[in-house]
């Protein structure tokens, strides 16, 4: 919802999604009728030279339309963000208009960073008794000699319940292919004078409020896992890499992860299919994250050594050619029906799910976390009694309830202090790093047997696989040791 001056900020409820250009009479065609507008709309984006707004996650726009000028700031990430508008009469923003005053510096220069021009086809209309308004842009971002096309619908919600959008954004995507994205203009403008390169996005820092319910912790982490994993299935689909495959897998456990931490109070319906889903889009990426893995760790050091098996450019080749197929079928469920399908369902599993009748039994969320975090460690610390000494399932398991336990660590740590938190995960990587290693000594060998290689490709994997199978024993002691430190260290939630 949109505020309407400057000193009366509210919060603006919006689901975005990227479409082809092709797309939009379907998406429009296929829209409840309403009240049509068609729009030319002129932004200029506004920072200063140190980039205040943007690292306090604003954005600053001067709007153009018949004449008059907007002035809008916007602040958060994600589907809901809080928003100042006012009408303004000169070309240059006001930093005298609220908030600004309290984000800048006394005298702050503020320059254009970036335009946007888009031609927008707008409806509102009424949908499960709820106001909608449907806009669908097409045209582009410039900053400098730098330009990005943009195409993209956006539903944002006037008045009446959330679950209204994301009923409305599942008959939409009936029509066409619709992808869930959380990256504003303002994102896409940023990147693009920044200079940097859409692929491969990693998590960014989830900020929780000490004061906050433990429901309201798990959304902000879990809208900031699902934007993760939209940005680098966009990623992914544009320029199938290993980097946009491993950050989509770390979303999805981040995702998978949050559900296990907040388990308490997540319940009711949607979730065991949510569960199911995200499952299903891990194991698309899971041989291609194995393959990327045999080629940087194993089949890369080979080739830098001065004494290299024969056959090794073979075997090069073939892992090359097995990546990039692996690349497409990950690029491929990125890309389906049903992706698009659980991007929708979790998004609205999580602002708008049963289990929010349950918001507050979770209490704040510092105690909530403290014991989920104590959980965490007491599940590892039966893990890594059972591993040691134990086989390849027993590490398996412990490498599981380590990454559960960083994730969920990572996510809550700031609640108690940086500083105590970063410590602390050092010795969690640590242990998830010498786990790691030993687990890829197991998937090696069933990897490399369904290649079918060639002969002279088959002996040497054979060879490099026996060369790191032979420090075993010495990744072993590294991992014992690796959970001794782990186990003396203090849990800076204590």
């Amino acid at each position: 919802m949109t505020s309407k001056a400057a000193d009366a900020p509210d919060r603006e409820i919006e689901l975005k999604f990227a479409c082809g250009p092709g797309d939009l009479a379907a998406v429009l065609a296929a829209a409840p009728a309403g009240d049509d507008e068609t729009r030319e709309l002129i932004s200029v984006y506004f920072d200063t030279p140190d980039l205040v707004l943007q690292k306090a996650g604003a954005s600053l726009r001067v709007r153009e339309y018949k004449g008059r000028r907007v002035q809008t700031l916007k602040r958060g990430r994600g589907m809901v963000r809080e928003e100042h508008e006012a009408p303004i009469e000169g070309l240059a923003p006001d930093p005298a208009l609220e908030p600004l005053p309290s984000m800048l510096p006394h005298g702050a220069d503020l320059r254009p960073a970036f335009n946007v021009r888009v031609s927008r086809r707008q409806r509102t209309l009424r949908f499960k008794g709820a106001v909608i308004e449907i806009a669908l842009d097409q045209g582009e971002v410039s900053g400098g000699d730098q330009k990005s096309p943009i195409c993209e619908v956006e539903l944002e919600l006037k008045s009446g319940a959330p679950a209204a959008l994301f009923a409305l954004a599942r008959e939409l995507s009936a029509a066409a292919p619709l992808y869930l994205a959380f990256d504003s203009k303002a994102a896409r403008g940023q990147a693009l004078v920044a200079g940097e390169p859409p692929p491969a996005r990693r998590g960014g820092e989830v900020e929780l409020d000490g004061d906050a319910s433990a429901g309201a912790a798990f959304q902000a982490v879990a809208r900031n896992a699902l934007a993760q994993i939209a940005a680098n299935a966009a990623a992914l689909r544009e320029t199938p890499s290993a980097e946009a495959v491993h950050q989509l897998r770390v979303g999805v456990r981040r995702l998978r992860s949050a559900l296990t931490t907040f388990k308490p109070i997540l319940d009711g319906e949607g979730l065991e299919t949510l569960k199911t889903d995200l499952k299903w889009l891990s194991r698309s990426c899971e041989r291609a994250r194995n393959l990327d893995v045999f080629a940087d760790e194993t089949l890369q050091p080979a080739e830098a050594s001065d004494v290299q098996p024969a056959g090794l450019p073979t075997l090069r080749d073939a892992i090359d050619l097995a990546r990039r197929a692996a690349w497409i079928h990950a690029a491929e469920a990125s890309a389906s029906e049903r992706f698009r399908a659980l991007m929708i369902d979790a998004a609205a599993w999580v602002e708008t799910g049963d289990w929010r009748a349950q918001h507050d039994a979770g209490g704040p969320v510092r105690p909530f976390a403290r014991r989920a975090l104590k959980r965490h460690l007491k599940k590892l610390e039966g893990r890594g009694r059972a591993a040691r000494g134990g086989g390849d399932t027993a590490r398996h398991h412990l490498r599981i309830e380590a990454k559960k336990l960083r994730y969920a660590a990572e996510a809550l740590g700031d609640l108690f202090g940086e500083k105590r938190a970063r410590r602390y995960l050092r010795h969690l990587k640590e242990l998830q790093e010498a786990l790691g290693a030993l687990n890829d000594l197991v998937t090696a060998p069933p990897l490399i047997v369904a290649l079918a290689l060639p002969s002279d490709a088959a002996f040497a994997a054979g060879e490099l696989v026996g060369l790191k199978a032979a420090r075993k024993p010495q990744l072993i002691a590294q991992a014992e040791k690796a959970l001794d430190r782990l186990e003396a260290a203090e849990p800076f939630w204590a």
